[in-house]
């Protein structure tokens, strides 16, 4: 296999043409004069792809030299002026474009500090992006509580992330892959704050240079950089106030000259958060109510450095360090009131009296742990000549998780008589590194420009599951209920893409990734040293897309784009250890879980470039579910585990448009609407009925934030999101939900100190409630969260305001090693 990866891969490179076209302009102020120092980019139309930039001489001349035959966009960029664009130009030899004129500034900027206020949504023809620093009520949140107002994005009841409805999204940080799940990758963006983060990307349907991990596609967080020549930096301090305090501190800077960039980030954030839920559920003739409530408390420093050696006009040496290192604390208090079912086959709207019950469990959970996480990066970018570019990343990952708890399990009588004990320990510590290596090549191809490119990643996971009787520091070691799984995946991939047009009003793009995944684990049971290999796979996979994009005018574009996609179960739901709540609520992995396959298509349709729709259809093959069981042992216990579904078909409707209603006050709105349908049958088991899937849910939400420009330089904010009911995790359903937040914000010091002041979820209709109904466990509840808040943001920038000749940033994935 290795060797017909290798003979795919020589045969992306085989080829490359070079065309000799020349495009060329001079650049005048609004009153004539030569504009010197200003960028002038050039994309292709077909994707935006970067071609080659420039600064134009003392006499405002710039001069883009050997260009293939295609459709560009240019853009001129200059301190103060508004962008200048000319788009989809033909260019089939080599062409003058004359004088180009920039229109006059908007400010007098002398002594000024100029910043440029963004959309807080704008789509592009392959992804959306949400603008952070484009939105007040940002302050004071963490990237959790922003994917939560991005739009298309939703949240469960479990933080799992879905896009247009499809689960399975894959998060990027900085154009890398986050290899976190479930807890880990909730608590990591709880500690990622909004004052580091400037946007983020949320692409539905990734092209092939992107890895095909991810049905619902990627989401990127790219954080802020500095872009500035000289010394710069922006100490920021934010807080926010519910029921617990969320604080944080960050220092950030950078050293730019010539030579290098130098540039690193110091931060510290504090987060002290509540979950209250309550859930009755009924199951094997036991109807129980239970209440939890649990209160995390987090407390991680963080570290960034990074630094780009300048080795020519042409070529650039990176390399970048990224740490966090996250202490926890969890106290959850829970307490089941157990009932013999006499209620019939549904769940009372009000609970019995305790005094009727058979038995109450007081239960909790007393955990600590300490998670580290370590990233190296070195990278090498050499642009070989105009539209040829030469990058290569290596990468290691480093991930090492501490957990243990105390579970204190006690039954009572009604009256409060102790029945028995079965207080419980457990040790699980987590292991993950992290190799990857790649390389990606831009050339021009005939016509149009082509990107070839290969990946190698390899994940080994070693997670140890150790349990006791009894608490700490008295214990008693259970080897029958320990043991260790391993698993270890490599994925090799190589790509080609390919992107062009057919005359100035149609451009495609096309590509075709080739990924070969070998994944194997190894559980050792510690009772008897037995060893199994639950997984042992080896399988080749084709992952190809494309898209057309037709101006059918000016104002009015067409697209249509088409993926397929993979997702690959990773460590957390495969891991069979059971993750206990209580005696009887608990969570197991499924070793034998396969990755589900997604064709993705989507139509779209722009107006004005302004005005945006969206209509998409997806089919999921062995679609991966989170189901709500019975305990096939303990009659009255539940767990949660995953399988495969027979297939999930999601059908969506999107739209988006900003409205300038009067010169003070401008309005975004974005709505978006689902029909979604979880399909299964699985066999009998253990003489029970053999358990289905049928759920079938249309979904609908909207975004509206409203912008006013007040006196006294003020800015506010009034923005409402509505979420109807909907379906998450395969079975999962929830009622309808939304929240109100307000903002104001104020610069002071000619932009230099920015302050503003938010409240989120005003009167806390941020509430989740639903149910599921699988395998005769029937349950439903609510879950409170602690997301009524004020919070209050201050950041202060200082430095060389000299804007250096740079990289325009596209959004489209840069080479990982060009962060500045």
């Amino acid at each position: 296999m290795k060797t017909t990866l290798c003979l795919a891969f020589l045969c992306l490179f085989c080829t490359c043409v070079r065309a000799q076209n020349t495009l060329s302009g001079r650049v005048l102020d609004e009153q004539g004069a030569a504009v010197a120092f200003a960028n002038v980019a050039l994309y292709t139309s077909a994707d935006s792809q970067l071609v080659k930039v420039e600064i134009t001489g003392d006499d405002g001349s710039f001069r883009l030299q050997n260009l293939a035959a295609s459709t560009y966009d240019l853009v001129v960029t200059f301190l103060g002026a508004p962008d200048l664009r000319h788009d989809h130009l033909q260019l089939d030899r080599s062409t003058d474009l004359g004088t180009l004129q920039l229109a006059p500034a908007a400010v007098d900027l002398v002594g000024a500090i100029v910043t440029a206020t963004r959309a807080l949504v704008e789509v592009k023809p392959d992804r959306t992006i949400f603008n952070v620093q484009g939105t007040i009520n940002a302050a004071g949140n963490d990237a959790l509580a922003l994917l939560r107002m991005a739009p298309g994005v939703t949240l469960d009841n479990n933080d799992n992330i879905s896009v247009l409805s499809r689960a399975g999204v894959i998060i990027y940080v900085d154009g890398r892959r986050l290899p976190l799940t479930g807890t880990d990758l909730t608590n990591y963006l709880r500690n990622l704050i909004a004052e580091q983060i400037d946007r983020i990307d949320i692409i539905s349907s990734p092209g092939a240079k992107y890895e095909a991990e991810g049905n619902a596609g990627i989401i990127d967080i790219r954080l802020k950089k500095a872009e500035n020549e000289g010394t710069n930096g922006t100490l920021a301090a934010s807080g926010s106030q519910g029921r617990y305090a969320v604080y944080s501190l960050n220092a950030s800077g950078n050293y730019r000259n010539r030579r290098l960039n130098l540039f690193g980030n110091l931060g510290y954030t504090a987060n002290d958060s509540y979950t209250k839920s309550i859930f009755t559920s009924r199951q094997n003739q036991f109807l129980l109510f239970d209440r939890q409530y649990s209160q995390p408390q987090l407390r991680t420093p963080a570290a960034r450095v990074g630094l780009d050696l300048y080795l020519g006009k042409r070529s650039t040496l990176g390399t970048l360090y990224s740490g966090q290192f996250q202490s926890s604390v969890r106290d959850v208090q829970n307490k089941t009131v157990i009932h013999s079912d006499s209620f019939g086959s549904t769940i009372p709207e009000d609970p019995p009296p305790c005094s009727q019950a058979d038995s109450i469990l007081i239960g909790g959970v007393d955990g600590r742990g300490d998670h580290t996480q370590n990233t190296f990066n070195l990278n090498y970018n050499y642009a070989i000549a105009a539209g040829h570019n030469l990058n290569v990343d290596l990468d290691y990952g480093r991930f090492r998780n501490d957990d243990v708890l105390d579970q204190p399990n006690r039954y009572e009588t009604p009256d409060g008589r102790l029945l028995r004990t079965a207080d419980a320990y457990f040790d699980t510590p987590i292991d993950i590194d992290i190799y990857t290596g790649r390389l990606d090549y831009d050339f021009p191809l005939g016509p149009g420009a082509a990107s070839a490119g290969a990946k190698y990643t390899r994940v080994k996971t070693d997670n140890t599951f150790l349990a006791y009787d009894g608490l700490s520091p008295v214990r008693d070691f259970r080897a029958d209920r320990s043991n260790q799984f391993t698993y270890d995946e490599t994925v090799y991939a190589a790509y080609l893409t390919y992107a062009g047009s057919f005359g100035e009003r149609l451009s495609y793009s096309a590509g075709l990734r080739l990924e070969a995944t070998r994944a194997d684990s190894r559980l050792l049971e510690l009772e008897n040293n037995a060893v199994t290999t639950p997984i042992d796979s080896s399988y080749l996979s084709l992952f190809p897309n494309a898209g057309l994009t037709y101006q059918l005018d000016e104002n009015h574009t067409l697209s249509l784009r088409y993926g397929r996609r993979i997702n690959r179960p990773d460590y957390n739901v495969l891991n069979p250890f059971r993750v206990q709540l209580n005696e009887l609520s608990y969570e197991a992995g499924n070793p034998t879980l396969g990755p589900e396959i997604v064709n993705n298509l989507q139509l779209g349709y722009t107006i004005a470039g302004r005005y945006n729709f969206q209509l998409a259809y997806s089919r999921t093959e062995a679609a991966i579910a989170r189901l709500f069981s019975p305990d096939r042992i303990n009659p009255a216990a539940g767990f949660a585990t995953y399988d495969n579904l027979n297939q999930r078909t999601v059908y969506s409707l999107s739209a988006s448009a900003p409205v300038e209603l009067t010169p003070w006050w401008s309005v975004y709105f974005s709505g978006a609407a689902s029909y979604v349908s979880n399909q299964a049958n699985f066999p009998e088991e253990f003489g029970r009925p053999a358990p289905v899937v049928d759920v079938k849910q249309f979904n609908y939400s909207g975004l509206l934030q409203n912008t006013f420009t007040l006196p006294w330089d003020l800015t506010a904010e009034l923005t409402g999101r509505y979420i109807s009911a909907g379906i998450s995790e395969g079975i999962f359903e929830y009622d309808a939900l939304g929240y109100v937040n307000v903002g104001l914000q104020r610069s002071f010091l000619a932009g230099q100190l920015n302050v503003k002041l938010s409240g989120n979820d005003l009167f806390r209709n941020f509430v989740i409630n639903g149910g599921s109904n699988f395998d005769g466990l029937l349950f439903r509840g609510s879950i409170l969260r602690d997301s009524r808040r004020v919070a209050l943001s201050v950041s202060y920038n200082f430095g060389n305001q000299k804007v250096s000749s740079r990289r325009r940033d596209t959004g489209l994935d840069e080479p990982a090693g060009r962060v500045r």
